[in-house]
């Protein structure tokens, strides 16, 4: 996606009172608190958009501040019912085509807004027709990431419908997922082979070895910037930090990093785990917990210590989530067929890429002609499309 340099001056929304762009570092205490509630009553739970994620996002990783968020309240004086960080870009795909597109980051896994439960078409059709009205937005909104056949999902797409369009797909994936009624020790054994928790045991007795083996987590209270300090250095060592797409390759991604942890520790989001070595740690995970789901939102290990598989048995360990009454299931935000997590956690979760249209005429034949264009080049390139090409703009 290639976002628009700037929102224009005149991009005052048609209804003020009903939806309202704000400035995420200058927070009204009222707004800031509605903010938070919201969280706690969204149909999705999505950690990365909640305050003490998205709005470090919005300060330090995106410096050219080409995007705006979104409030949506119902009506001109009621509550708000829904957030959403939106951008305009200026390309979708390959192709020179302006619309408006929900913003994201490389490290922002989900892509649902947070909105009120039972309220989700009430927002989609707020925030459509606010766009219909607005004179910067053209052709579509894009909504990357949404839970496939989630209320989010469903809303939009009886929106659509009900606004004389549709709500098209345009990209799916899927990722592990961790789902079950059953113990950790009946998932261990039923998911991995009983060579490879052979294997396992094998590889755990060697660690041990090597020293005293020990697991830790995080508790509150505790100092939380050993475990931050602690994980950067370990991924940074790894081949992210060869690549340089680790979290400390960058100041700004590390400062988020910093910023999110802390926040999430403040409000109670925060679940890290470690597997340590006399003292050293070889593997590290981090979750937000956000009942009734969790997201594993980043991994590490000693690539000196690999023949161990620390972070598989560290994985091992993690399915106590399983035990946490609170916690019906964990969104792994790894890559589609990730080589190791897809070995441990069964279940999958998929996630689609939704293209909705805007109401005006031209807009209309835009997004035809945009669908029928994106309907050839599947049909041509179907087993190697990827996200760079004109289906996912994102």
């Amino acid at each position: 996606m290639t976002v628009h340099p700037a929102f224009p001056a005149n991009a005052a929304p048609a209804d003020p009172l009903t939806v309202r762009v704000v400035d995420p570092l200058a927070l009204s205490p009222e707004l800031a608190a509605a903010w938070d509630r919201l969280a706690a009553e969204a149909s999705e739970p999505n950690p990365f958009a909640e305050r003490w994620c998205l709005q470090s996002a919005l300060h330090l990783l995106d410096p050219e501040r080409h995007a705006r968020l979104v409030m949506v309240r119902d009506g001109s004086d009621g509550p708000v019912i829904g957030i959403m960080p939106i951008a305009l870009a200026t390309h979708y795909g390959r192709l020179p085509l302006r619309h408006v597109s929900g913003w994201s980051h490389p490290n922002h896994f989900h892509g649902a807004p947070l909105v009120r439960a039972g309220f989700e078409s009430l927002f989609w059709s707020i925030l459509l027709g606010w766009c219909d009205a607005a004179p910067w937005a053209r052709t579509l909104l894009h909504v990357p990431r949404l839970t496939e056949d989630g209320p989010l999902h469903r809303a939009l797409v009886d929106v659509a419908r009900v606004r004389g369009g549709e709500a098209e797909v345009v990209h799916r994936e899927e990722r592990a997922l961790l789902d079950s009624e059953l113990s950790p020790a009946e998932y261990w054994d039923a998911a991995v082979r009983a060579k490879k928790r052979k294997e396992l045991r094998r590889q755990a007795n060697r660690l041990a070895e090597q020293g005293a083996v020990r697991f830790r987590r995080w508790q509150a209270g505790e100092a939380i910037e050993p475990w931050i300090t602690a994980f950067l250095d370990l991924e940074a060592r790894g081949w992210k930090g060869r690549a340089g797409s680790a979290l400390a390759s960058h100041s700004g991604t590390q400062a988020w990093f910093r910023a999110i942890l802390a926040g999430a520790a403040e409000a109670g989001r925060l679940d890290m785990h470690a597997l340590d070595v006399d003292e050293r740690p070889l593997a590290m995970l981090i979750n937000f917990l956000v009942p009734p789901g969790g997201f594993s939102f980043k991994t590490a290990f000693d690539e000196d210590y690999a023949r161990f598989s620390p972070g598989v048995l560290l994985q091992q360990a993690n399915l106590d989530l399983l035990d946490d009454p609170a916690i019906a299931w964990v969104d792994s935000c790894a890559a589609p067929g990730h080589p190791m997590i897809d070995s441990v956690w069964r279940e999958r979760r998929a996630l689609v890429w939704v293209n909705a249209a805007l109401s005006a005429p031209a807009d209309r034949l835009r997004f035809a002609m945009l669908t029928k264009i994106e309907l050839l080049w599947r049909r041509w390139k179907a087993p190697t499309a990827t996200e760079d090409d004109v289906e996912s703009p994102s």
